[in-house]
Order: C-alpha cells, then sequence, then structure tokens
C-alpha cells in the first residue's frame, strides 16, 4: 500500500467535467491574459472573503512582494516576521529592499508568538507579517493590538489559509493585505502556479494593480517600477470551479484532523496539534523525537511524510549568522513531521497510518 503525502486525483474525478469546461471555455474565448475570468474570480473571491478588493497575481511569493511594496516598505523598514515559515515570507521581505525581523514562535500553535514580537520594535520597524501556518489562524487579536500601539502595517501570510477564519473573519482580511498562494497543493490550488492580494484599503488595491501589470494604469502609460505578474485567465477559470467546494474540503480536512486526533491519542511520544476552530488543516502536523528516523522508516513501508520545515529562515544559508537563536523555531524545525491530509482521505487508510507510526515509534522509543 502506497500511501502519498497528497492525492489530487480524486479531487479532480469529482470535478473533472466542470474543470474540462471551464478550460474548453477559456481555449474557445482566446483571452488567455487577463480575460474575463479573472475578473470573475477576483469578484466571487473578494465576495466569499468579504474583502472590498482581490488581485490576483502569478504565486503566492508575488502576493507578499506586491502586498508589501504597496504598503509602501521598502529600503531602510524593518517587517517583523515568523522564523518558521517557506522561504518566500521572509524572502519578499528582502527582495523590497526591507530587512526581516524574526520573532519566535507558540511551540503550541506554530505561530508568531504576540510576547515576542514587542521587543523586536525598533524605530525602522514599519509592518508585522503572521504566517497563519498549517492553516491555524495566527493570535491576531494580539498581532493587532500590537500594530495599532505601534502605528504598524500588517500583511498576513495566508499562503496556507484559505478558508481558514480567526473569530468572525476569514485570513486575510484581518490586516491591512492578505496574501494568498494557488499552488496546486494548497486547499484552494491551482494547476499551476497563481496567487491573490486582497485588501479594503481603494489606495493600495490601485497600486497593487498598477504593479501587477509594470507599474501601468493603462498600457504603455507605466507610472512606477512594477512587476509581470498577472494571474492566468486559464488558472482563474480552475479556481472558480474549485472555489465552490472549498467549504466542504475544508469541512473535511477537519474530520481527517479528529479522527487522527482521536487514533493519536495513546501515543505518549507524539504531540498532536490542536484542533481549534477555523483551522483548515493544510497540513496535519505532529512533534516527535527521532522525526527523521519515524520519516524514514514510514517511508519504506510506503507512507509518505512531509517536513515543514527542517530549517528555519534565519538559519538559511542567505541569511546564516546574522539573527540570534530562535528557540522554539530551532525545536520545531527537529521534531515537526507532517501526515499524509487530503480532504478524501478515508478512514482505513488513516487507521493503516497510524497503526503503522505507532509500531515505529514504540519500537525506537523501547
Amino acid at each position: 500500500m502506497k500511501i502519498p503525502i497528497l492525492d489530487l486525483k480524486s479531487q479532480y474525478n469529482q470535478i473533472k467535467e466542470e474543470i474540462q469546461a471551464a478550460i474548453n471555455h477559456v481555449l474557445e474565448s482566446g483571452q488567455f491574459i487577463m480575460g474575463e475570468e479573472v475578473q470573475l474570480f477576483e469578484a466571487e473571491v473578494a465576495s466569499y472573503l468579504g474583502v472590498k478588493h482581490a488581485i490576483g497575481v502569478n504565486s503566492g511569493t508575488d502576493a507578499l512582494t506586491i502586498g508589501l511594496k504597496a504598503l509602501g516598505i521598502g529600503i531602510g523598514d524593518e517587517v517583523i516576521t515568523t522564523p518558521f515559515s517557506f522561504f518566500a515570507t521572509a524572502e519578499s521581505i528582502s527582495n523590497v529592499g526591507a530587512k526581516p525581523i524574526f520573532a519566535d514562535v507558540d511551540p503550541l500553535t506554530f505561530n508568531i508568538n504576540p510576547q515576542e514580537i514587542i521587543p523586536k520594535i525598533t524605530p525602522k520597524t514599519k509592518a508585522i507579517m503572521p504566517v497563519h501556518l498549517y492553516g491555524r489562524p495566527a493570535a491576531m487579536s494580539e498581532i493587532m493590538e500590537i500594530a495599532a500601539q505601534y502605528s504598524l502595517k500588517i500583511i498576513e501570510d495566508c499562503a496556507q489559509s484559505f478558508g481558514a477564519k480567526y473569530q468572525d473573519k476569514y485570513t486575510g482580511n484581518i490586516g491591512n493585505v492578505g496574501a494568498f498562494s494557488f499552488f496546486p497543493s494548497k486547499n484552494l490550488g491551482a494547476y499551476g502556479d497563481g496567487g491573490l492580494i486582497v485588501t479594503n484599503n481603494p489606495k493600495i488595491a490601485e497600486i497593487a494593480r498598477m504593479l501587477r501589470t509594470h507599474g501601468a494604469k493603462k498600457k504603455y502609460q507605466n507610472e512606477i517600477l512594477g512587476y509581470n505578474s498577472r494571474l492566468d485567465t486559464l488558472q482563474a477559470a480552475i479556481l472558480r470551479v474549485k472555489l465552490k467546494y472549498l467549504d466542504n474540503w475544508n469541512q473535511e480536512r477537519y474530520r481527517v484532523a479528529k479522527l487522527y486526533d482521536h487514533l493519536l491519542i495513546d501515543i505518549p511520544e507524539i504531540i498532536r496539534p490542536q484542533l481549534v476552530d477555523g483551522h483548515v488543516f493544510h497540513q496535519y502536523t505532529i512533534r516527535l523525537k527521532d522525526r527523521d528516523r519515524v520519516s524514514q522508516e514510514l517511508a519504506e513501508k510506503g507512507i509518505s511524510t512531509m517536513i515543514y520545515y527542517p530549517i528555519p529562515q534565519d538559519r538559511l544559508p542567505v541569511y546564516q549568522g546574522q539573527y540570534p537563536v530562535n528557540q522554539f523555531s530551532d525545536l520545531l524545525s527537529a521534531e515537526v513531521l507532517s501526515l499524509p491530509i487530503w480532504p478524501e482521505l478515508d478512514k482505513p487508510t488513516i487507521q493503516h497510518i497510524v497503526e503503522t507510526l505507532k509500531q515505529i515509534v514504540e519500537k525506537i522509543s523501547h
């Protein structure tokens, strides 16, 4: 029995006819760049998230970069973020000329610890970039209070949290800007790269729209230096189909997480992620000692796992030696292991994964 970390085929088979029809519609229209499907998707996704403006771009990384630029973040500025995230988080900050400042995480939530933010604030600090890691919203109430107290902007990295809710709002609709990824593995994934910027500020939206098309409101009338970062019409059409199913898929992910939680409760060597309202479980990530050995032995038995992330951002070669130790970020990088999860994952398969995992952990611990 071979079990992948993610199976997109079962999802595709459910919506195959709708996807093919959407693709064919775009092919027949001949409008492949900024076609009608892009505007329709932007309107529908803005309505879903409850935001006034949604701007499609070609990746989650560009969503972060353009979002920062639209907020006026640039050379000499500092942006406080988490060290425990994919490199695009810090990379986007560096690529606009600012400096990422890393505040340690809460090991129970995997997200930035608000108490660690205030000591990192300096006169150069202009923004906070929380990451809703694995689909769990960060502690936005506390982060918003800090931002208000110190007059800081907030850009939410929502790459893994589409559809996640914090209190009564979707992630992305809490700070000044939200940035999403539509990488195929995401809860709302395209069939290629794609990203989205959301905001309720019309000025930020206007600048973001200019930045994605070479800094121009009108073709050949470039007003600022920008990027070539547009959401493909084909991807927008695919995302329009998938958006209709997202709530159900996220509910099914939560079902999978609850079953894992129930089955893993008798394995004391494993720290389970918390089940909290609003979590969409882009990943189901446990913590355990001897993580690498466990992962290898699971692979030998046909069960795929992933390590998100084996090296914190502040420990990567590009930043190495520039930052002090972040205790819990370093700890998590040595212990986290993401188990297979997708909406259609069935109970017998989950039981097999957990039973195999239990046997391996017991063998190692004894």
